[in-house]
């Protein structure tokens, strides 16, 4: 789809500098730009590039005043970066504007759903499921008996939501997502083999929530996994059955929860931390990435390593591990010292 400078300037409340009619379809980097392309420059230091580039329209700070000739049209806003990422979302919802139901798929005839609805091709949707308005549901996608989606909200290709979910408004799931697969839960016998536990609860996922792609979240032994409002999930995340996410926390790919953990709102969480079962951890907390915590976690805690312990002091201690060989010689060779004079 191309669009003229005239009508991005109108979209961001800008100012043209050149060709209001200049068209592009595509976007691009400053320092590779080419023709038909839209690119940015709110970094001071890529400013040498706004010479050069063949991108046919810029967009700039209001307060750039260019030294040099340029060959590409200005939109000149308040702020570059803010206005380019507006841009960047009002053209995701162009690209996914999509609407209809595709052939073939499968809509059972007890399930329900708004308007504007996009059904892909090869999507199955179950018995007595509830859709709301506006919802994008892409190729191949699976949702089980007597699950509910809220409005706006988007599935991509291969996502497969298990029966008894719900997902709130304005979610993003993207490809390869399973939400509400069976929980972890074995018991052994005398002889030592293991006997599976029914996992009957579900999943809620509230409003506003992002999940990356092939995470997986495990429906609840009884009762429900919750993932709170505003949470963003990373790729490649295990969410374990009984486990509750704060709202408006954020979490790195690679983590794995386990079983029962309670994690509070606003809380930051890197890639590859592993969370042991039945623990809480506060609400503002941050851990950074291939931490253990095995541990309940107060309040506004700070942790990094594993086992995990106070930022801090991991920071003073990492001093100490690190030249530990030249510590443990230095010790040698006293105790040779105090040896030899006895």
């Amino acid at each position: 789809m191309n669009f003229t400078a005239q009508q991005i300037a109108g979209i961001l409340e800008g100012d043209i500098v050149g060709d209001p009619e200049v068209e592009v379809s595509k976007l691009s980097k400053i320092e590779e730009g080419t023709e038909g392309s839209l690119t940015f420059l709110a970094n001071p230091k890529y400013t040498s590039f706004i010479y050069s580039t063949k991108a046919s329209i810029t967009i700039v700070n209001k307060t750039f005043e260019p030294e040099n000739d340029i060959s590409t049209t200005l939109i000149k806003v308040e702020d570059a970066y803010k206005s380019f990422s507006k841009l960047l979302e009002y053209y995701n919802q162009v690209k996914l504007n999509k609407h209809g139901i595709e052939q073939p798929s499968f809509i059972s005839d007890s399930a329900t759903y708004g308007d504007e609805i996009y059904v892909g091709a090869f999507s199955y949707i179950g018995d007595n499921v509830t859709i709301g308005e506006n919802v994008k549901i892409f190729p191949g996608s699976y949702i089980g008996d007597n699950v509910s989606i809220g409005d706006h909200t988007i599935i991509f290709s291969g996502a497969k939501i298990y029966s008894e979910c719900t997902v709130g408004n304005h979610c993003v799931i993207n490809s390869g997502v399973i939400i509400g697969a069976d929980g972890f839960g074995f018991v052994p016998d005398e002889n030592g083999e293991y006997s599976k536990v029914p996992q009957t609860g579900n999943v809620i996922i509230e409003d506003f929530v992002d999940i990356g792609a092939a995470t997986t979240i495990d429906r609840a032994t009884l009762g429900s996994t919750v993932i709170r409002r505003g949470v963003k999930l990373d790729n490649q995340i295990q969410i374990a059955h009984n486990v509750e996410i704060g709202k408006n926390t954020v979490i790195a790919a690679q983590t794995g929860i386990a079983g029962s953990t309670k994690i509070g709102e606003n809380c930051q969480i890197g890639g590859q931390v592993g969370i042991a079962g039945h623990i809480t951890i506060g609400n503002n907390v941050r851990v950074q990435a291939q931490s253990g915590i095995g541990r309940h976690v107060k309040d506004n805690e700070v942790l990094q390593g594993s086992p995990s312990f106070n930022y801090g002091d991991w920071n003073k201690s990492y001093v100490y591990f690190k030249n530990l060989p030249k510590i443990v010689k230095t010790i040698n060779d006293l105790e040779k010292k105090v040896d030899g004079n006895n």
